[in-house]
């Protein structure tokens, strides 16, 4: 059997874990991330994983709160860490469906939804979530 290749997790630390497990809940339950699963990390702190639920499941976000403050807010995308992270929508309408929920949640939106050019048909939106870490919705087109 050979390996399969892809990400498993990622893990993001917040400031306020309750704040950014709403803010993640509802923004991907509606991409199919419904399931969350609460285990307690190395130091004994909670840490929530959001996924879709088996089988479906290929890979999950967890959150955990800041235990330090090594990296004042507001995040910096251009310092060593996360740049952004990106969300797969099976349609141009679930990114307009979910670039309107985050209007209405007051979330600050960078930029489209639109087109972009990384690939044809690649039509996404840019936004960040409460701590300022860069997220992105994207839909591109079957091949």
């Amino acid at each position: 059997m050979s390996p399969r290749a892809g990400l498993d997790h990622m893990d993001l630390v917040v400031s306020d874990l309750e704040r950014s497990l709403a803010f993640y809940r509802e923004l991907l339950a509606p991409l199919g991330w419904t399931q969350v699963n609460e285990i307690s990390g190395e130091r004994g702190e909670p840490v929530h994983y959001i996924g879709a639920p088996p089988p479906h499941r290929d890979f999950s976000l967890s959150l955990r709160e800041a235990q330090s403050e090594a990296h004042p807010l507001p995040y910096d995308r251009y310092a060593v860490g996360v740049h952004h992270v990106a969300f797969s929508a099976g349609s141009r309408a679930a990114v307009d469906e979910r670039t309107d929920w985050l209007r209405s949640a007051g979330a600050v939106i960078e930029s489209g939804p639109e087109e972009y050019d990384y690939a044809p048909g690649y039509y996404a939106v840019f936004f960040y979530d409460p701590d300022g870490i860069k997220l992105e919705i994207v839909h591109k087109p079957a091949r």
